[in-house]
């Protein structure tokens, strides 16, 4: 079974930059996509951004556009989210998670994605 580990989080001041780490115990051809979602308190876990693990192609939530950037090394197995420009709004739990999903269009909704890191916490406060 496909195993996701997130590293990066931390607490980082508004304008600060973390950049996050998913690293997957394998990506065989039945993986198709990783995705980052985020939770914050007493909130719905929302998307992120998504990549294509073979075409790179990413998407992002409206949010986070022109701020935050995906990227994946296909070697080391490892999906990173550079984060940048960090507001506040930004804080909660960012998870990472892979889809089985074989599209031409990048799914970024968590019902797409079937296997989940454990999270890790994100705090953005002066």
């Amino acid at each position: 079974q496909l195993q996701l580990v997130e590293s990066g989080g931390g607490l980082e001041r508004p304008g600060g930059s973390l950049r996050l780490s998913c690293a997957a115990s394998e990506l065989t051809v039945d993986y198709t996509h990783i995705g980052w979602f985020r939770q914050a308190p007493g909130k719905e876990r929302e998307g992120v951004s998504c990549i294509s693990i073979n075409s790179g192609f990413a998407r992002y939530a409206d949010a986070v556009k022109g701020r935050f950037t995906v990227s994946r090394d296909k070697a080391e197995n490892t999906v990173y989210l550079q984060m940048d420009s960090l507001k506040p709004e930004d804080t909660g739990v960012y998870y990472c998670a892979a889809s089985d999903i074989s599209s031409r269009y990048v799914p970024c909704l968590s019902a797409h994605y079937v296997e989940w890191g454990q999270g890790t916490q994100v705090t953005v406060s002066s």
